[in-house]
């Protein structure tokens, strides 16, 4: 149901409300997103994110997520239902402190596309698919503005 009450508790972040969920290529345009209960774990949304993308990704070779995404359960059900390889990008065992590293940013690049939308900077809307829909608007609108830019 996609109310009000589908808003959950993150018990490792203390948080309540809801959670986005949003697969984008390499330049941070997005393929598919999800806003379900901050209780649904990572994987668990991962996996409900790429089972409603709406058209099959043929071409799609490797998915790199974080090490919040990492199991050998996800790992196998992408293959046997994408046939491409679930890579979770994880830093360097002698890496101290901050580093950027190469792809990682980009979902959250685009994260910060949509959080500079007023109405998606907080969860006001009371029905995940409206929030889902206005996602996709702001991305929408993001691409328009980069395609009208004159250099």
């Amino acid at each position: 149901m996609d109310s009000a009450g589908s808003r959950g508790i993150d018990g490792g972040k203390k948080v309540k409300g809801r959670k986005r969920f949003i697969m984008v290529d390499t330049l941070g345009l997005v393929f598919g997103a999800l806003v379900c209960p901050a209780n649904v774990g990572e994987r668990a949304g991962a996996m409900r994110l790429l089972a409603n993308l709406k058209y099959p990704l043929r071409r799609l070779q490797k998915i790199l997520v974080d090490k919040g995404f990492s199991g050998e359960d996800i790992t196998q059900w992408v293959k046997d239902n994408f046939s491409c390889t679930w890579e979770v990008s994880k830093r360097a065992e002698a890496q101290k402190g901050f580093v950027v590293e190469s792809k990682r940013w980009v979902v959250e690049r685009t994260f910060a596309w949509i959080d500079k939308y007023r109405r998606l900077s907080k969860d006001y809307e009371f029905y995940e698919n409206i929030s889902e829909s206005f996602i996709y608007i702001a991305l929408i609108r993001k691409m328009l503005k980069n395609l009208t830019a004159v250099n």
